[in-house]
């Protein structure tokens, strides 16, 4: 595949629970994502779906397999450079947000790149961008505790991608989002994927979420059981 950026390669996953108690979370995955894709990751509960990203981000180990991010082979990294590979390339978008309580919108948007040691001025600069891309523009001076859930999960998402990583991870974004709050959710994602151009993947079990996918995967059991491109006539599962 001339555009692959991201590959899933035989990865497996088994849970030690206990003695002699083995929990087999993913089986042999196998998969390639195009740069630029937005994906979806669906499935029951149960199914595989945050183990499998969790493997992709490097938040967890694959028992088998690799994963190869645009030609970086991220199985047997060291703590050190899995950390500034997250840093530095990776955006997590997670149900919880997760925000920093005692900062601004600004100040947890722009966290990642004062991790970074970026200069002061393209910082805010950035902020500032994206904060107008994703209509965010008046949450900048508010702290998490003073704003609504889908205005914290905005924040998040915002977070995210200030520091123009190659791929965003968001593991179940709308569960904790009204309709409404997560329609909306979802359009500022597809604009960000759009205009910035960067590669999504999703996990979600939200028809919402998976009726947007332009690449839909579908596990179950830790398997792939679906893999396919709603709407393109040239792709093949």
């Amino acid at each position: 595949m001339a555009n692959e950026f991201l590959l899933i390669d035989g990865v497996g996953k088994v849970f030690e629970t206990g003695r002699d108690v083995r929990v087999v979370g993913l089986r042999e995955i196998t998969l390639k994502i195009e740069r630029g894709e937005f994906v979806v990751v669906s499935g029951p509960s149960g199914s595989g779906k945050t183990t499998l990203l969790n493997i992709v981000g490097g938040l967890d180990d694959a028992t088998t397999g690799r994963v190869v991010l645009n030609g970086l082979e991220l199985t047997g990294l060291g703590e050190r450079k899995l950390a500034q590979m997250r840093r530095d390339h990776i955006g997590f978008v997670f149900q919880a947000y997760n925000l920093i309580p005692v900062l601004t919108a600004r100040e947890n948007i722009g966290y990642v790149m004062q991790l970074q040691n970026r200069a002061k001025a393209e910082v805010q600069g950035r902020v500032e961008e994206i904060a107008a891309l994703l209509g965010i523009e008046t949450l900048l001076d508010k702290l998490p505790n003073q704003m609504s859930g889908g205005q914290q999960q905005r924040v998040a998402v915002a977070r995210a991608v200030a520091s123009k990583p190659q791929l965003i991870l968001a593991d179940e974004p709308t569960a904790n989002l009204d309709s409404k709050t997560a329609a909306d959710l979802m359009g500022m994602m597809q604009k960000l994927n759009e205009v910035e151009g960067i590669t999504i993947i999703f996990s979600s079990h939200d028809p919402l979420v998976i009726g947007k996918a332009k690449h839909s995967i579908v596990l179950q059991d830790g398997r792939v059981v679906e893999d396919h491109f709603p709407g393109r006539t040239d792709a093949t599962a």
